[in-house]
């Protein structure tokens, strides 16, 4: 008998469909990025409405995963919807603000800004966000596509989602 943990199941590779399928990719996804210590995540997405981010295991799981030489960037049109829906998310976001760097686009059309995770060995993205149907995977063209049309966006945002906020 082994004294090791049982091994998670690899993150998947192809279609999916719907928004519960796409939100628990995301929890999936989060979870595997601190078991594996993945060095860098962008998740980008228009507004981050229909994801767990304010879920507490998906705040466990960005806890556990933030660590000194890792980098976070977050890419949408706006920032309101995380700041309402997602303290958890904020919360985590301030006191990890010096290795998450948040970037926006307010006028991106909502449907053009992709709606994804990318990470140097897994990628997903919902290609119809209004039906959360998509496609996951660990194929090079893939990620290096995603990476390209990811960086085109960033290059486009200005800074935004500031870590705190100054009072007068």
């Amino acid at each position: 008998m082994s004294d090791e943990a049982p091994q998670a199941p690899a993150l998947p590779s192809g279609r999916f469909s719907g928004r519960e399928e796409f939100r628990q990719l995301v929890r999936d996804a989060l979870a595997c990025a601190a078991r594996e210590g993945w060095r860098e995540i962008i998740l980008s997405d228009a507004g981050f409405a229909d994801w767990p981010l304010g879920e507490r295991a998906v705040a466990e799981s960005l806890q556990a995963w933030s660590a000194s030489g890792r980098r976070c960037t977050l890419l949408a049109r706006r920032y309101d919807e995380v700041v309402s829906q997602h303290a958890r998310f904020v919360t985590w976001r301030k006191t990890w603000s010096h290795i998450i760097e948040a970037r926006a686009c307010p006028s991106a059309d909502a449907l053009e800004l992709p709606s994804a995770i990318w990470s140097p060995g897994w990628v997903m993205q919902r290609l119809d966000p209004e039906r959360s149907n998509g496609y996951s995977g660990t194929e090079p063209e893939r990620r290096i596509a995603l990476r390209e049309a990811l960086n085109e966006w960033l290059a486009r945002g200005s800074p935004s989602f500031p870590s705190t906020t100054l009072g007068l």
